[in-house]
């Protein structure tokens, strides 16, 4: 019990990074979880919890969210996650951890350049997207830094991104909960922790909202850029100990 409540403690925080930039919840709470319980309990549990804490970021931005790009983003990444979480058990995740790892780095340059010169991501390229975050969220235990470039490559930022993104997120992680469901994964004391985990999650985006609203394009940028440097790390670390 005192477990849970450390978690869910150190939640509330993860749940307060998520709602500031849309991300990160997971790479704080994910090695406690393996720590704690396994991985192969962690993958399932941190599913649920990250339902959660979506529907607590959608409940948030709800009247921001940009319905377009989130049904074309979700279209093709439900599908693809429930494929890649299928796979997880028959495909090492080490191998992606890394690919992740160098992509996250990468992304950084890639994303300023994208700003300078105004590089937008098309409705089309939403959509393929979707479909390669879906697989890898089904596959690994955390893209969510993925998404970041993704759509604010699209044109969304502050409120419209975190609501968008999240809404988007929450499609992904519902299939791959649903597939983890079929298969029997859910038990049903990890589904009590990972309820307990979500609900501190959920209160992060009401926290943080007025800090997001008073947040400088330069600033929202750089935490942005922080947060996929500290994804890079956690896939190092992935790599390393697996």
């Amino acid at each position: 019990m005192s477990a849970l409540v450390c978690v869910f403690v150190l939640a509330l925080g993860a749940g307060a990074l998520g709602g500031l930039v849309g991300t990160g919840s997971s790479l704080v709470l994910l090695p406690v979880l393996v720590l704690l319980y396994g991985p192969r309990a962690a993958v399932p549990m941190m599913g649920i919890a990250a339902v959660m804490a979506n529907v607590g970021r959608v409940a948030a931005w709800w009247s921001r969210i940009r319905w377009r790009p989130v049904l074309t983003y979700t279209a093709s990444g439900a599908p693809a996650a429930a494929l890649g979480a299928h796979t997880l058990l028959t495909i090492s995740p080490m191998i992606v951890d890394g690919f992740l790892g160098v992509f996250f780095l990468v992304m950084i340059p890639i994303r300023r350049v994208m700003m300078a010169r105004s590089w937008r991501v098309r409705l089309w390229q939403l959509a393929l997207a979707g479909a390669v975050v879906g697989f890898l969220t089904g596959v690994v235990l955390s893209t969510g830094p993925l998404s970041v470039p993704i759509f604010t490559g699209y044109g969304l930022s502050g409120g419209a991104f975190l609501g968008s993104e999240a809404a988007s997120a929450l499609g992904l992680y519902a299939a791959k909960l649903a597939t983890f469901g079929q298969a029997g994964s859910l038990t049903t004391d990890l589904v009590v922790r990972g309820l307990a985990i979500g609900a501190a999650l959920m209160v992060g985006p009401f926290l943080t909202r007025s800090v997001v609203q008073r947040l400088r394009a330069r600033t929202y940028a750089l935490l942005i850029d922080l947060v996929l440097v500290a994804a890079a790390g956690g896939m190092f670390v992935a790599l390393v100990a697996g």
